[in-house]
């Protein structure tokens, strides 16, 4: 190459090299649309497309108002319609501007200090450097230096990587002209759970159940006219140590509504859709209706469960007035249900004589597929008490022991029940006596299910072998 065209590319590429990239700047008001997807682990899927004005060649592209607490390496800005863009570099500010950062911004820089004239009502200007701006303010006036703030202090402008909103700004090559830029990130701050209504009939024989979705969002970023999704099971995420701190999302009200969301499978995880957008502001905690069952057929169990260290040594009375536990149960597919239901807290209710609903428990359910069973736990049962003794015990050999119990379960109801008294075994063991027949839950499960009549008692007593 002969060396004077060589030097006049060179010179042409480092003109072209110092090119100052042209700004534009681009806010929440120039969204065309935009789609939230929140996952159960404070995270969320933000895809948001914006209309914007891109001249030819290097452009700096600040896109305003994204969530404050995105994480930067997961943004991907594209063309959604146009020339395809270039992406050359990209940067997260969000150092946000307060009076107090404005100062620190300013260290080492000169600001005008304005204060009241002391005998009339003018105002005297004086200029300053600002020295620093940590722990205290220090300022060097041209003949001496002060700490604190003797006024009010004017700035000539702020420093560009002080901005007042979170923004993302790239680093971009365009053709030029308007067109739609797509923008999608992962965020933290967007969490949602689940909170069920319970409803019992009457006869305690089925219930109705709604379902509300309570969004929280602590972004730094609110969303308008969002379409909303749902991903409802546990994904996995490499974890990061970080200082910030999140709220937790607010109970849910008592009721749902009528309408409700779509689901669909994902992978290995449920999705759910809200047809209408919805608009979502920074920190505000929202309510909406998941889904709706009616008639749903449930029963009611009594549990009086033991301990395997009952069954190792020697013991009197175990417990007087002992209450057995009470538990609400019901499969995930009668009535209007079969539907995968999210994590999250059953509020159960009951009708009084008056007609009037009054809260009688609550538990917390994993997520359910459909056609599995739930059982909550509501509390202790009042009327239904049960005392516990050791009858007899020998020790057959250095690790088998035999002991006989008797469990006495009384009903002050004007109905009669069925109790399930559930023994853990300590090891392995043999029933050798026994008033009413037990079945074998599990390998190390004893069970009876002990009918007991209204305003009466019923005795079981057993003897068991058991060597560990």
């Amino acid at each position: 190459m002969k060396p004077l065209l060589a030097a006049g590319l060179l010179a042409a590429t480092l003109v072209h090299a110092a090119d100052p990239a042209k700004d534009v700047g681009s806010t929440a008001a120039d969204r065309e649309a935009v789609a939230v997807t929140v996952y159960n682990d404070d995270l969320a899927l933000v895809k948001e497309r914006r209309r914007v004005d891109l001249p030819a060649g290097l452009t700096r592209l600040s896109l305003r108002e994204v969530a404050a607490q995105m994480r930067p390496e997961t943004a991907l800005l594209r063309a959604a319609s146009g020339p395809a863009l270039t992406l050359v570099e990209q940067n997260f500010d969000f150092d946000l501007l307060t009076p107090q950062k404005l100062l620190e911004k300013y260290v080492g820089r000169q600001v005008t200090v304005i204060r009241p004239h002391p005998s009339n009502d003018s105002e005297r200007r004086e200029t300053a450097t600002v020295l620093a701006a940590g722990q205290g303010t220090v300022l060097r006036f041209a003949d001496r230096i002060e700490t604190g703030v003797p006024g009010r202090l004017a700035f000539d402008s702020v420093p560009p990587n002080l901005r007042d909103r979170p923004t993302l700004s790239v680093l971009l090559e365009a053709a030029g002209g308007r067109q739609s830029v797509e923008l999608s990130y992962l965020t933290g701050g967007l969490a949602w759970k689940a909170d069920y209504v319970a409803n019992l009939s009457a006869d305690g024989r089925s219930l109705d159940l709604n379902a509300w979705v309570t969004l929280t969002n602590r972004s730094g970023a609110g969303f308008d006219d969002a379409t909303l999704q749902l991903v409802a099971g546990t994904v996995n995420r490499v974890r990061q140590q970080d200082s910030r701190v999140y709220a937790m999302a607010a109970p849910a009200p008592a009721r749902a509504k009528a309408a409700e969301a779509t689901q669909e499978a994902l992978l290995d995880y449920h999705l759910y859709s809200f047809e209408r957008p919805t608009s979502i502001a920074d920190n505000q905690t929202k309510q909406l209706a998941l889904l709706s069952a009616g008639a749903v057929p449930a029963r009611r169990e009594y549990l009086l469960a033991g301990n395997e260290y009952y069954y190792r040594d020697r013991h009197g009375q175990i417990g007087q007035k002992l209450k057995p536990a009470i538990f609400l149960e019901f499969e995930n597919k009668g009535g209007q249900l079969g539907k995968p239901l999210p994590a999250g807290i059953v509020r159960v209710y009951a009708r009084d004589s008056k007609g009037a609903a009054q809260f009688v428990g609550e538990d917390r359910i994993a997520h359910t597929a459909k056609n599995e069973k739930l059982k909550l736990r509501l509390g202790e049962a009042f009327d239904i008490t049960a005392e516990r003794k050791q009858t007899n015990y020998k020790r057959i050999a250095d690790n088998v022991g035999e002991s006989s119990w008797r469990i006495e379960l009384r009903n002050a109801k004007d109905e009669a029940v069925t109790v399930k008294v559930q023994e853990p075994m300590p090891g392995d063991w043999e029933m050798v006596q026994e008033s009413h027949k037990h079945s074998k839950e599990s390998a190390r499960v004893a069970a009876w299910n002990v009918a007991v009549p209204a305003g009466g008692s019923t005795v079981l007593d057993y003897t068991v072998r058991v060597k560990w």
